[in-house]
């Protein structure tokens, strides 16, 4: 079976934001932000699955601190695990203020990918290496977010939730 190494998906993008881009309080707007952070997860996807792939979900969005009008937003993504046809990517979001030339951070969010055959149906992708500790962290929590996942979108039954069960109960409970 094919494998890809976490790194091989890396994918950086920087926007700055313009008045365009804000809300009535001079920050950047989350739909706006959440369309960037989108098209970095789309770019990740791609090249860890050299193929057309679609957004199936978002997951914990956090927004930390607004990014002011002026300030430069960099997002990175990176696919953080492979499923049959599916990949999470995690994405980091910070903020530049360049005239005070400091860096903050803004947010971080998991979004899953489902890469597609010509025919616009699920494909399989290559397995993830993780090599990182951070990697190595992040691909092992991804099984248990993607069952939360499936159990919100009525996909599993609560039941059949191992990794989640194996949290909260021990052994012959």
């Amino acid at each position: 079976m094919e494998t890809r190494k976490a790194s091989d998906s890396f994918t950086i993008m920087n926007e700055l934001v313009l008045p365009n881009d804000t809300n009535t309080f001079g920050n950047l707007m989350g739909g706006r932000l959440m369309y960037w952070m989108d098209i970095a997860a789309g770019i990740a996807a791609g090249k860890h699955c050299n193929a057309p792939s679609m957004t199936a979900s978002v997951d914990n969005l956090s927004f930390k601190n607004p990014i002011k009008i002026g300030n430069v937003v960099h997002i990175e993504a990176k696919v953080c695990r492979a499923f049959t046809t599916s990949m999470e990517i995690h994405i980091r979001v910070w903020g530049e203020d360049l005239l005070h030339q400091y860096t903050y951070e803004s947010n971080e969010a998991f979004f899953t990918f489902v890469a597609l055959d010509p025919n616009g149906k699920p494909r399989t992708v290559p397995q993830l290496v993780p090599e990182t500790e951070d990697e190595k962290k992040l691909y092992e929590g991804a099984l248990r977010r993607r069952q939360i996942r499936l159990i919100l979108a009525g996909k599993m039954k609560p039941d059949d939730a191992n990794e989640l069960k194996a949290l909260f109960f021990t052994k012959g409970e």
